[in-house]
């Protein structure tokens, strides 16, 4: 029987071992940043209904890179929920702190 290229047994197990490996480690820990850590969820809407948020809410949160703090708590719990490590109040004072750091003269942080 000759097998696809593309099929997972023409893989050795070892490399398919090591490439789901790779997979898992690099959506675990923390996200690099608000818009990283929103798209962990399948979609926009997925996020707003988990933090209980309208959609446009959260399409703004991802767009601008900031969460309000009134929304921490839900943003905390529903990250817990869903295994995303390392989101917590500090993390989330942390983004906030180098958005105020990283905002334009004039533009309300």
């Amino acid at each position: 029987m000759i097998e696809h290229p593309a099929s997972l047994s023409a893989f050795p197990a070892s490399a398919l071992a090591t490439g789901i490996a790779a997979l898992s480690t690099s959506i675990s820990g923390p996200p690099p940043s608000i818009s990283l850590l929103i798209d962990r969820w399948q979609s926009i809407g997925a996020f707003a209904a988990d933090v209980g948020c309208g959609y446009e809410a959260a399409r703004q949160m991802r767009r601008r890179g900031r969460i309000a703090p009134q929304h921490w708590p839900h943003v905390v719990a529903a990250s817990r929920r869903r295994g995303i490590d390392g989101v917590s109040y500090e993390w989330l004072a942390g983004r906030a702190a180098s958005m105020q750091g990283a905002a334009m003269p004039g533009e309300a942080a």
